[in-house]
């Protein structure tokens, strides 16, 4: 199993598995490299639409795929954005956007009622029928600020208070961010079970 397709367009996400991956000798190809479209994210939950698209790029490949799917829940909005994080502000939503559209709605929330968690589920298949995909899900926990702050980052990065730090995700080095975050825990998990996977 010497190449693995993500299920993504996103060259953030492909640096990202490339290099943990690389320790395998796994080669991580994007799917944009078999020119397959993005698969209807037709689920209700994170891990739905993950599996969703690893499914749909192992159909169109015939490799493993990985997929991941993520985004931020805020309890003040009974988890919204969730799966709709992306395209929170609609069609031709961006992260300033998207930023200001959950600013919008939490306009009368105060913040000690701004509570918050990054999710993300990370499902790896062998194939397009595998019965037992590899579902790794990890949080974030933190809350929503009243105004952005930082640079750094992406998404909701600049609205995402960070208690531990005492500053917003943006404002987090890469390294911080990593071992912090939901992907980054999510990631870990993942090795390690791909680890034992490799092992059978």
């Amino acid at each position: 199993m010497s190449k693995i397709v993500l299920a993504s367009g996103n060259g953030g996400k492909l640096k990202e598995f490339s290099q943990l991956l690389s320790e395998f000798d796994i080669e991580v190809v994007p799917q944009s490299a078999f020119q397959i479209t993005e698969a209807e994210e037709t689920g209700l939950t994170f891990v739905e639409n993950a599996i969703i698209k690893a499914r749909h790029a192992c159909q169109q490949t015939g490799l493993p795929a990985i997929a991941d799917d993520s985004g931020i829940e805020v309890d003040a909005l009974n988890g919204a954005p969730g799966i709709y994080s992306a395209r929170y502000s609609g069609r031709d939503a961006t992260d300033q956007k998207n930023c200001l559209a959950l600013l919008n709605d939490l306009q009368t929330t105060p913040q000690d009622k701004r509570s918050a968690r990054y999710q993300c589920v990370i499902v790896f298949m062998r194939h397009a029928k595998d019965p037992t995909p590899l579902i790794c899900q990890a949080s974030w926990e933190g809350s929503i600020l009243m105004t952005p702050q930082g640079g750094g980052g992406f998404g909701y990065d600049p609205l995402f208070w960070v208690e531990q730090y005492q500053c917003s995700a943006a404002e987090l080095s890469p390294e911080q961010k990593h071992a912090l975050s939901h992907r980054g825990k999510a990631i870990r998990q993942f090795l390690s079970l791909f680890e034992q996977y490799r092992r059978r």
